[in-house]
C-alpha cells in the first residue's frame, strides 16, 4: 500500500465498539474508555467495557454454547470449515485489522498485515485443517476387554491476552480451542481492543455459532480478575507479565483450581561467540530488540559478547540502532512505530534513567523523540558493560533497550545466560556444531536460536520455564491446554 492509503484507510476504518456477548453486540456496564493512539496522542474510539456483571453473562453465555454441543458437538470437518472460512474473511479485510493495529498500539502498518495479519490467517486455517487429523487412541490390553483414550474439549475458556501483539495473541489461543469444540470468552487488552472487535466480527460472518466467541473489554483488575475467579471457566490461557500471571494462578486456587496456562515475560540473550558470522549475529541481534519497539516478551534485551569480538559487534549494533529510528506507523517506509502508550513511554524511560546510575554506559538513545507529535516514540537505546547483577540486566523494560554484557569463555557465557529468573528464550551464535549443541543444551529456556533469532513455524510450540511460565502455544501440543483425557473401559464378554 502507499502512503496516503495507510492515511486514508485509518481516517474510514470501522469497527464494532461493544461486547460481544451470546452472538450480540451489547454495551458493557463498565462504562466507556477511550482508546488513545500512541501515535498523536489523540482519541481514536471509545468502547464499551464490562463489569463483573457482564463477564458473568459472557461465561454463562459460553457454558449454554458449549452445553447444548451448538459447537462442541460439530464434527471436526464442520468447525475446520468455518475456522477456513474465518481466515479467507480475515485475509479480505487485512488492511483494516492492519491500520487498527497500528492506530491502537503503534506498529507499522506494513509490519501488521505482513507479520500479524499473517500469522492470524494461518493460525486460523492451520488449527482448522489439523483438527480433523488427530486421533483419539486404543491401546492394546486384555483380549476380553477394550479401552479408548477420548479427547474431550474442557469446556470455557478465557483467553486474555496482552497489547503487543494484540491478534496473534489472541488466535494463537482462541484457534486451538475453537478447534477442539471449547467455547471462549477473550479479553483483549486496554490498549488494543479495536483489532480484536473486528477479528471477532469476522468470526460471526464465518459462521461460529452464537456463544461461542464471547469478547468483553474492560480492565485486567476487573475483566481480567472477574474471568480468572470465575467458577464457571475452565481453563485461563493468558500471555502477560510475570506479575499477573502469578495472580491468575492465585485465582485458581481462589476459586474452582481451574487451568491456568501462563506464557509470560523474558529476558532473552543473544550469544555470541568469536567464531560466529559477526555482521549476521550482531546486526539480527540488534533487530532482536528494536524490532516492535523491543515490546515482545522475547526481545532479545541482552546481547552477551565474546570479549575479543566486542568492538566489531558494537559497531554493527550501534549502526543498526541508527538505521532503525522512530517513526508514524502509518508511512510505509517507517522502520520503527511508537511504544503503545505515554505512560509505557515514562515507564521505559525511568527505567533507563535508573540504568544511567547502574554500571553500564550509555551509547545511543535515552530520551523520547518526536515529543512535538504529541506521541511515544522511543528510540534504539544501546547500554555497553552492564553488570549482569544490574537490574537493567535482570528486569524487563519492554522497550527497545539493550544491555551489552561481555564473557571470557563459554561457561560464563552460560552462566549469564541462565542468570535471570526468566526462561523464554536465548539465541546461540556460533559455526562450531558441537558448541552449538551443547550451549543450546545447557541453557534453561523453552525455545533455542541458534545462528538466527525469531524463526518457528506452527507446527512447532512457543513457551518458557521458569518464571516465564509454562503454556504452550502454537502446534498440535497447543491443543492439549483445551481438553481432556478421558479413558473409557470396557469389559467383554
Amino acid at each position: 500500500m502507499t502512503v496516503t492509503d495507510w492515511q486514508a484507510l485509518a481516517a474510514r476504518v470501522t469497527h464494532p465498539s461493544g461486547l460481544l456477548i451470546d452472538g450480540a453486540w451489547v454495551d458493557g456496564t463498565g462504562g466507556r474508555h477511550s482508546v488513545i493512539s500512541p501515535i498523536d496522542g489523540a482519541m481514536i474510539a471509545e468502547v464499551s467495557f464490562a463489569s463483573e456483571y457482564d463477564v458473568d453473562l459472557a461465561v454463562m453465555s459460553a457454558r449454554r454454547a458449549f452445553e447444548d454441543g451448538r459447537w462442541s458437538h460439530k464434527s471436526p470437518l464442520e468447525r475446520k470449515e468455518i475456522l477456513v472460512r474465518w481466515s479467507e474473511l480475515c485475509a479480505e479485510h487485512s488492511d483494516e485489522l492492519a491500520v487498527l493495529q497500528a492506530l491502537e498500539m503503534g506498529k507499522p502498518a506494513r509490519e501488521a498485515q505482513a507479520v500479524d495479519n499473517r500469522a492470524v490467517i494461518r493460525t486460523l486455517r492451520w488449527f482448522g485443517e489439523a483438527i480433523d487429523k488427530v486421533l483419539d487412541e486404543i491401546p492394546n490390553t486384555a483380549r476380553n476387554s477394550l479401552a479408548l483414550i477420548q479427547r474431550e474439549p474442557a469446556g470455557v475458556v478465557a483467553a486474555i491476552v496482552p497489547w503487543n501483539f494484540p491478534l496473534t495473541m489472541a488466535v494463537w489461543k482462541v484457534a486451538p480451542a475453537l478447534a477442539v469444540g471449547c467455547s471462549v470468552v477473550l479479553k483483549p487488552a486496554e490498549a488494543s481492543p479495536l483489532s480484536a472487535l473486528l477479528f471477532a466480527q469476522l468470526a460471526l460472518e464465518a459462521g461460529i455459532p452464537d456463544g461461542v466467541l464471547n469478547v468483553v473489554n474492560g480492565h485486567g483488575q476487573v475483566a481480567g480478575q472477574a474471568l480468572g475467579r470465575h467458577m464457571d471457566v475452565d481453563v485461563v490461557t493468558f500471555t502477560g507479565s510475570t506479575a499477573v500471571g502469578a495472580k491468575f494462578m492465585e485465582y485458581a486456587a481462589q476459586s474452582n483450581l481451574k487451568r491456568v496456562w501462563p506464557e509470560l515475560g523474558g529476558k532473552s540473550a543473544n550469544v555470541i561467540f568469536p567464531d560466529a558470522d559477526i555482521a549476521k549475529a550482531a546486526s539480527t541481534a540488534a533487530g532482536s530488540i528494536f524490532y516492535n519497539a523491543g515490546q515482545m516478551c522475547t526481545a532479545g534485551s541482552r546481547l552477551l559478547v565474546h570479549e575479543s569480538i566486542h568492538d566489531e559487534v558494537m559497531e554493527h549494533v550501534l549502526r543498526a540502532a541508527a538505521e532503525t529510528q522512530p517513526g508514524n506507523p502509518l508511512l510505509a517506509d517507517t522502520p520503527m512505530g511508537t511504544v503503545v502508550s505515554a505512560a509505557h513511554l515514562t515507564r521505559i524511560h525511568a527505567m533507563v534513567e535508573r540504568a544511567r546510575g547502574e554500571s553500564g554506559e550509555l551509547l545511543t538513545g535515552g530520551e523520547a523523540v518526536l515529543q512535538e507529535t504529541g506521541g511515544s516514540y522511543y528510540p534504539p537505546t544501546v547500554f555497553d558493560h552492564v553488570d549482569p547483577s544490574d537490574l537493567l540486566a535482570q528486569e524487563e523494560v519492554f522497550g527497545p533497550v539493550l544491555a551489552v554484557t561481555t564473557f571470557a569463555d563459554e561457561a560464563e557465557a552460560v552462566r549469564l545466560a541462565n542468570g535471570t529468573q526468566y526462561g523464554l528464550a536465548s539465541a546461540v551464535w556460533t559455526c562450531d556444531l558441537d558448541r552449538a549443541v551443547r550451549v543450546s543444551r545447557d541453557l534453561r529456556v523453552g525455545v533455542v536460536w541458534v545462528n538466527c533469532y525469531e524463526e518457528g513455524d506452527l507446527t512447532v510450540p512457543f513457551g518458557g520455564v521458569k518464571q516465564s511460565g509454562f503454556g504452550r502455544d502454537k502446534s498440535l501440543h497447543a491443543l492439549d491446554k483445551f481438553t481432556d483425557i478421558k479413558t473409557t473401559w470396557i469389559e467383554l464378554a
